[in-house]
């Protein structure tokens, strides 16, 4: 007996003969050679801070009618739903409420920008998931329990944030991370901060300069590290390899016997990052006390960022402030337009420059 034919619904390129089962977003995404969340971008019609070029949205269109693609209507209506609740996960064991903790004025401005649009928070850590996202392939599941979350932490599980993006759910990183394809993010301009700083100290007549950072990818870090090298090109000063030190423990590597002999080859001022742990400039005011380094007398020293709490009681550090309530807020700003279905984009937030008191000109040298 000759089966009943399966009716095209109008306006719809009917399945591949012989298929059964509902065509998926990962099948179109092989056909169109994109990736998931392009896919996803391009058929919920939000760029979350990603451009789709003209030719790529065409070859995702032509895979969508080639396979007869149409949007899971369940999961459809389970997208459209609202609650008014906002996630703000953390990659830490415990929540960062401390005030004392670098995240906590990120979460002031993330509080106050959610209440002024009416919104909820409901808050997220990674004590669930081995501290920082290690678990299984869904540990970051729960957070769909919200409209759309930001996410806050130096080193965040890029595949769990991909499949949450590839989704549709809105996600907003706190932090740079333009290296996940259609993730928003909202961020510092730690570059021209950085140069700012440098320009600063060769104003003051230093002629080599080092950067102390720790020895990983992190966005914020190269961010960085390229504002500093950039503003030793602008003055003129010596840059490449020489001119930065990364060490993933600081605090072991950064001894007293380097530090003189940097000082023994002429350099004459010594910048840190700032980090979550706060090593690299932890290690640098740690190593300076210990060889007897009176700064800006001896030496200057710098930081790009805030000391940790631990060190905040001492002299301040030329440098600069990272705007975290500005940056908190900005973050809930994109992500309550994701959430609303709207394109939307967020300047970098400008660093202020903060003179200090540990730079000064170079000493005299005999």
């Amino acid at each position: 007996m000759e089966e009943p034919r399966q009716r095209a619904r109008p306006g719809r390129t009917p399945a591949p003969a012989g298929r059964t089962s509902r065509p998926r977003q990962a099948e179109v995404a092989r056909l169109a050679g994109v990736s998931q969340a392009t896919v996803s971008l391009v058929l919920g019609a939000r760029k979350q801070g990603a451009t789709i070029s003209e030719e790529t949205r065409q070859k995702v269109l032509d895979a969508v009618r080639t396979l007869g693609y149409v949007p899971d209507p369940a999961a459809s209506r389970l997208a459209a739903a609202r609650n008014n609740l906002l996630g703000v996960f953390s990659f830490t064991s415990t929540f960062p409420t401390d005030v004392q903790h670098s995240y906590y004025p990120f979460l002031v401005g993330v509080e106050q920008e959610a209440a002024a649009r009416g919104y909820d928070l409901v808050l997220f850590t990674g004590s669930s998931t081995g501290g920082a996202g290690a678990a299984g392939p869904h540990a970051l599941n729960r957070v769909r329990l919200a409209d759309g979350c930001l996410f806050l932490g130096r080193h965040a599980p890029a595949d769990e944030l991909r499949r949450l993006v590839a989704d549709g759910f809105p996600v907003v990183h706190l932090g740079r991370r333009d290296e996940l394809e259609g993730l928003a993010w909202v961020g510092a301009d730690y570059i021209s901060a950085g140069q700012e700083v440098v320009a600063h100290l060769a104003a003051l007549g230093h002629r080599r300069i080092v950067l102390v950072r720790e020895d990983d990818e992190a966005p914020a870090s190269t961010d960085r590290e390229h504002g500093f090298l950039k503003g030793l090109e602008e003055a003129g000063l010596p840059g490449g390899p020489a001119a930065v030190f990364r060490s993933a423990d600081p605090e072991r590597d950064l001894t007293a016997e380097r530090l003189r002999g940097w000082l023994d080859d002429g350099v004459t001022a010594f910048v840190a990052e700032e980090t979550d742990t706060g090593d690299a400039w932890r290690a640098l005011h740690g190593a300076a006390h210990f060889v007897g380094i009176d700064a800006p007398r001896d030496a200057s020293l710098a930081l790009l960022g805030s000391p940790p709490p631990d060190l905040a009681d001492g002299p301040s550090p030329t440098g600069f402030d990272v705007p975290r309530p500005q940056l908190g807020a900005a973050a809930v700003r994109m992500l309550a337009a994701l959430v609303s279905g709207e394109k939307t984009r967020e300047p970098l937030v400008a660093c202020t420059f903060r003179p200090g008191s540990t730079a000064g000109p170079p000493p005299v040298r005999p």
